[in-house]
């Protein structure tokens, strides 16, 4: 494909720790490698607040006419709006006065996520991801089930854009954390944010056998490390450190309900660990019998998880590339010179 220059304009980046923006990272690094040029407008360009209940998010006070003169004086061939957020919304603004296409994805269970922390009914917050979307050529969605929610709320213009695992990192052949490999096994992991919408208290309620760790920060970390203190709350981790975390465990636990995705189940698996989750949107559309196990009741699916074959689950795993999750994200763009010759 001969090299393009792509805007990509998010609410969601470093020094954040999420999903969202080690997708967009690990895009980009794919983007890049492959030739293309690549401009991120992010929240770090801006003037911002720390997000109320969540000060880890800023909020950027983008002016429509900054975030325009980015893009203006980069000139893409193709513009993607990763969020729903400020810096997105003065992008939004600017493409629509001036005729430019644009695609968008819909990363985060938005609705679900400002029900759990503030208890809005999500249909409310529904409205306004619709309206947000509706003028998007495209909006890209990891999974047939987030497409399928998306198609329920009247967006119809859907593509696919699976996600991927860095398979240099994350594999079978990692050595295991010798702190964690060493508590009373079966080692139970979960990975990600520390968060109230992340439902790791349903895990720390769980009943099985051998030991519990948490790897992540997040607002609920010390209400959760003080109320569960036989858990191991250890932080974040990044890189080999998190690749030998992953190595260290018996099975990788995943109680969010309210997850697109869930990259940190492709990155267990590919280390050769099995899941248990709910059958919920993520696991759902992700795990497959025999690498993961989905129950209602946590406790049935860690110890049903417990039994499988972890070959089989890092074979598995090691079918999620971002080369692929690149290729579906190229394929879904709008070139903005294209569109405006055909207008």
């Amino acid at each position: 494909m001969t090299p393009v220059r792509i805007a990509i304009v998010t609410d969601a980046w470093s020094p954040q720790v999420n999903g969202v923006v080690r997708t967009l990272q690990s895009v980009r690094l794919e983007l890049q490698r492959q030739g293309h040029e690549v401009l991120v407008i992010s929240p770090e360009l801006f003037y911002s607040i720390p997000c109320p209940t969540y000060p880890e998010i800023r909020l950027a006070f983008a002016r429509t006419a900054a975030v325009g003169k980015m893009l203006a004086e980069f000139a893409p061939n193709a513009i993607h709006l990763a969020t729903e957020g400020p810096v997105c919304l003065a992008a939004r603004r600017w493409c629509l006065a001036r005729g430019f296409p644009f695609t968008t994805a819909y990363h985060t269970q938005f609705p679900d996520y400002v029900s759990a922390r503030i208890g809005i009914d999500p249909e409310w917050i529904w409205r306004y991801i619709t309206w947000f979307h509706w003028p998007s050529q495209a909006v890209l969605a990891s999974t047939a089930s987030i497409a399928e929610a998306l198609r329920d709320h009247g967006l119809t213009r859907i593509r696919s854009w699976g996600r991927g695992v860095d398979l240099t990192l994350f594999g079978p052949g990692v050595a295991p954390d010798p702190a964690i490999r060493a508590l009373p096994g079966p080692v139970q992991l979960y990975v990600g944010r520390v968060a109230v919408e992340k439902n790791i208290e349903a895990f720390l309620e769980t009943n099985q056998p051998g030991t519990k760790v948490i790897v992540g920060d997040g607002p609920a970390r010390a209400t959760l490390e003080a109320r569960y203190p036989e858990a191991k709350f250890l932080g974040a981790k990044f890189g080999a450190d998190l690749a030998a975390a992953y190595a260290a465990a018996d099975v990788f636990v995943f109680p969010s309900k309210t997850d697109t995705f869930g990259l940190v189940m492709i990155e267990a698996l590919a280390s050769g660990l099995p899941v248990a989750a709910y059958p919920v949107t993520g696991p759902i559309d992700v795990l497959k019998p025999g690498v993961g196990v989905m129950d209602d009741d946590l406790d049935k699916a860690i110890a049903g998880a417990l039994t499988l074959d972890r070959a089989a689950c890092a074979a598995y795993g090691k079918g999620f590339t971002w080369e692929t999750s690149t290729r579906q994200f190229l394929e879904a763009l709008v070139p903005v010179g294209a569109e405006r010759e055909a207008a």
